[in-house]
């Protein structure tokens, strides 16, 4: 496994590099959800391409951006064992050149749930996958979909700007109660750990309501919500049942349709999603 560290650097070590490429864009702190975009991409793919760059574009406040976790050295050992062929890991100089001005702001999919809670949050993320996008040239690029609207933020930007990487979705991975792996999951204590399962119950709650033939999606709404009451370290930032194509929140529930919180827990900030119907 190569590690580079510039622009020039990755272009070189890629320019004879066999094809197809597959990118995982990561901020580090690698779980085993990270392991399995790793496993698609080494699957589909001839040579495998990671980046570990915590990006301060994409946090509101720089104590989150501070306290993001990070171990690059078990990183990188997690992601050589994992099969990556290169590890792009540069500076933030490196990948905002001095003098950089320049935003790639993604309209009407980036501003409600994430976009409306934490405000230029997707102008980041859309403006550094751009970067990455346009340093690796990479054929496909895997995302999970954890992080939902992260992925169709990504996919109309690659469609609008008609950028050749396709943007594949991945299933979220789990622990055995049911929480979504996360980076953040290691800011947790272990009772905060254990709390924090709360998220994927009230989903399957909402879930099981639906199945059940339950078509009001305030109703739906309702009962996540007294879920997640009944854990009184949970602060609730949002709970949500959108049409999963534009994220605009559902009246009447005919079809599919995209259930998703974000909850404080241990000032914590943990989000989970299920897509239904």
């Amino acid at each position: 496994m190569q590690v580079v560290r510039t622009r020039a650097g990755l272009r070189a070590v890629l320019a004879g590099a066999p094809r197809p490429i597959g990118l995982v864009p990561t901020m580090g702190w690698l779980h085993a959800g990270h392991v399995s975009l790793v496993e698609r991409a080494r699957a589909e793919s001839a040579t495998v391409v990671m980046s570990i760059f915590v990006n301060p574009r994409q946090f509101g406040e720089a104590r989150d951006f501070e306290q993001y976790p990070r171990n690059e050295a078990r990183d990188l050992a997690m992601a050589e064992a994992a099969g990556v062929d290169v590890v792009f890991a540069p500076n933030v100089d490196e990948v905002y050149l001095p003098g950089f001005d320049t935003v790639v702001s993604v309209g009407a999919i980036s501003l409600p749930l994430e976009g409306a809670a934490r405000p230029g949050h997707f102008d980041g993320v859309a403006t550094v996958v751009a970067i990455l996008f346009a340093l690796v040239g990479a054929e496909r690029a895997y995302f999970g979909l954890k992080d939902y609207q992260q992925v169709a933020v990504i996919r109309r930007m690659a469609l609008d700007l008609a950028l050749p990487t396709r943007v594949v979705p991945c299933e979220t991975v789990r622990e055995p109660d049911g929480l979504a792996l996360s980076s953040r999951n290691a800011r947790l204590s272990a009772e905060g750990r254990a709390r924090a399962a709360v998220l994927h119950r009230a989903l399957r709650v909402g879930a099981e309501r639906l199945s059940g033939g339950e078509r009001s999606a305030d109703t739906v709404r309702s009962a996540m919500r007294q879920v997640l009451g009944e854990e009184p370290s949970a602060t609730v930032d949002y709970v949500s049942a959108a049409n999963p194509d534009t994220l605009a929140e559902l009246t009447e529930i005919d079809g599919r349709a995209l259930l998703s919180l974000a909850v404080q827990i241990e000032g914590v900030r943990l989000i989970d999603n299920e897509l239904v119907g």
